[in-house]
């Protein structure tokens, strides 16, 4: 803040509801308004820790690193998926309204149970390396691979997870069973990866249907709400592409 501009008040707008409360005195989902003084550097995540020690210990949202690594203070901003953390209070509104991500089980107020979701998605698509030796001799040397490739794989890796291509993807929000941006991204890695085995026939058992690749409305939300910034437009073309040679 300028020494000449006095401090905003911040209205933030929260969704209040306990699912697991199921008393007759439980409350209906509500929006709660709290106001907090914004600060130089403030982020919503340093907001809401704000609000949950000195306003309202019954809050509830989640968060990890606080450095946008985890994914798990992903949140509705205003009807947007965005990361708490990487989210300034200064670039907000003066009154701003925060909701759970759709989609996804909701547990209490902000904080929604991604990983369950995620660990579904991942064995159905077996998101890992296949073609691995069981008994590895960690004596011997890695597997080769070229600086581009090992970068191809790097560009994908950095997905953190925050559920946050979902909750923007309309095809999720009418077919639960789909498998999103995120799986999607998970099966372009391994795809890019030399060690692993699977071929695109493999890959077309897993996603070559409505489900996967092919349910995808291209609205591509997911590539613009993505905090990484990784390029899942590009990936999901691509394999769209692949797995219609083989279909």
């Amino acid at each position: 803040m300028s020494a000449e501009q006095p401090p905003r008040r911040v209205t933030l707008n929260i969704l209040r509801y306990n699912p697991a409360d199921d008393s007759e005195s439980a409350a209906a989902p509500r929006l709660q308004a709290y106001e907090i003084e914004e600060a130089d550097g403030m982020t919503l995540f340093i907001a809401l820790n704000e609000l949950r020690e000195h306003q309202d210990p019954t809050l509830q949202f989640d968060f990890v690193c606080r450095a946008g690594i985890c994914g798990s203070c992903a949140m509705m901003v205003n009807g947007r998926p965005r990361l708490a953390c990487r989210t300034l209070v200064k670039e907000l509104p003066i009154e701003t309204t925060l909701t759970p991500l759709p989609f996804f089980e909701l547990i209490g107020d902000l904080s929604v149970n991604t990983g369950k979701w995620l660990r579904g998605m991942s064995e159905r698509l077996e998101t890992w390396l296949h073609g691995v030796e069981e008994n590895i001799d960690l004596r011997k040397i890695e597997a080769r691979m070229t600086p581009e490739e090992a970068e191809a794989i790097y560009e994908m890796d950095r997905c953190v997870e925050c559920g946050c291509c979902v909750a923007a993807c309309g095809t999720a929000q009418m077919r639960p069973d789909f498998v999103g941006a995120v799986g999607l991204g998970k099966i372009a890695r391994f795809r890019l990866d030399p060690r692993d085995t699977r071929n695109d026939d493999d890959y077309y058992e897993v996603i070559g249907d409505d489900t996967g690749v092919f349910g995808c409305m291209s609205l591509l939300a997911c590539h613009d709400v993505c905090p990484k910034s990784l390029p899942l437009k590009t990936q999901i073309a691509f394999l769209r592409k692949k797995m219609a040679l083989i279909g």
